[in-house]
């Protein structure tokens, strides 16, 4: 089988403004940060070099939050045994954030899954599979997936400040303050990938708009920030990727302005051993933290449209891993939030 990684949400109206206008003139710029395209895209000619700025800032985060990143302040953190890791103010709220949400979801979300995920290597084997034709997938045991987990516990990281006070999930941090982050279990290791592109995307759009920018695109792989709207003041237009589905095809399209945009499902990174088997299992990468095997359930994707894009990153998972039923229902629970679910049957459900 052939592997790929999609691009969940595609842009299905071509940028274009009027002409003679630079402050309507789209420029873009893209790079390549967290195993994903990053596009930025202004409404803005003459103010092209915040573009260029916008990468160096991708470029810093994953020098900060990267799990695989030798040297990163997480690999620091994950290599440092029970020895308090001095971080940034930037990675500290980024894992007090991880914490408040792997709170509320009681466990569910977990940032310390990161020793099951290495286990299972998913993209590792996708790439594997795709320079060897017999290529053999490897599925952890359950004896091997439990050892794991007695080390995955949200809990095992603390947040302290320089005074050594742990810092809780709403506390207000200051940039003028020193934190340090401590796994209190050596065996553990923290990842941020649930959360960390919606919180770029939330700093990309502050820094362009202290810079007078209003109106754009932040895009980063499956969360999509718009600001503002298109130059005419109509909405932007969103397709949704259909999943499993070829490249660019669309399975619905939405209209936003001002909102992010963020997806999740199982066919981002994924295998499967039996092409030809009726019910076949997919194994992808969101995982179940109560067995450490990828959640197996009614649903292929999650898109949440939501103010924050953190919150929209940190939500598509966790609404994945609820499935429809409860996914739905905790939705709906929420103010200024609406998901969109893709399941099985290839039906589109929205919860507004």
């Amino acid at each position: 089988m052939k592997k790929r990684y999609c691009l969940i949400l595609l842009l299905t109206t071509a940028l274009s403004g009027c002409s003679g206008k630079s402050s309507q003139t789209p420029v873009s710029r893209t790079g390549f940060a967290f195993d994903t395209v990053v596009t930025v895209t202004i409404y803005d000619a003459g103010k092209a070099d915040v573009l260029d700025e916008c990468l160096a800032l991708c470029e810093r985060y994953e020098s900060l939050f990267s799990a695989t990143l030798e040297g990163s302040e997480v690999w620091a953190v994950n290599h440092a045994g029970k020895e308090g890791t001095a971080v940034s103010y930037e990675t500290a709220s980024l894992i007090q954030s991880a914490l408040y949400y792997c709170d509320l979801s009681q466990g569910v979300l977990d940032l310390t899954l990161r020793p099951v995920a290495e286990e299972w290597d998913i993209a590792g084997q996708m790439k594997q599979a795709d320079a060897l034709a017999d290529h053999d997938y490897y599925i952890p045991s359950e004896q091997t997936l439990s050892a794991l987990l007695e080390h995955v516990d949200y809990r095992n990281v603390i947040i302290t400040d320089a005074d050594g006070t742990a810092i809780g999930y709403q506390d207000v941090l200051s940039e003028d303050d020193s934190y340090f982050v401590t796994l209190t279990d050596t065996q553990s290791a923290i990842d941020l990938g649930f959360i960390a592109k919606g919180y770029i995307a939330d700093c990309l759009r502050a820094y362009l708009l202290s810079e007078g920018i209003e109106d754009g695109i932040i895009s980063l792989g499956g969360n999509v920030l718009l600001m503002g709207s298109k130059p005419d003041g109509s909405p932007f237009n969103v397709g949704i990727q259909k999943p499993f589905g070829a490249a660019n095809e669309i399975i619905t399209t939405i209209q936003e302005r001002d909102t992010s945009v963020v997806s999740s499902g199982c066919y981002e990174r994924y295998f499967m051993n039996d092409e030809t088997e009726k019910d076949r299992t997919i194994y992808h990468h969101i995982f179940d933290a109560t067995t450490g095997y990828p959640v197996q359930n009614d649903l292929l994707g999650v898109t949440i449209l939501s103010e924050s894009s953190m919150e929209g990153d940190a939500l598509s998972t966790y609404c994945y891993l609820l499935g429809l039923e409860k996914g739905l229902e905790y939705v709906r629970s929420l103010e200024n939030v609406d998901a969109l679910f893709v399941t099985k049957d290839y039906e589109v459900i929205s919860s507004s």
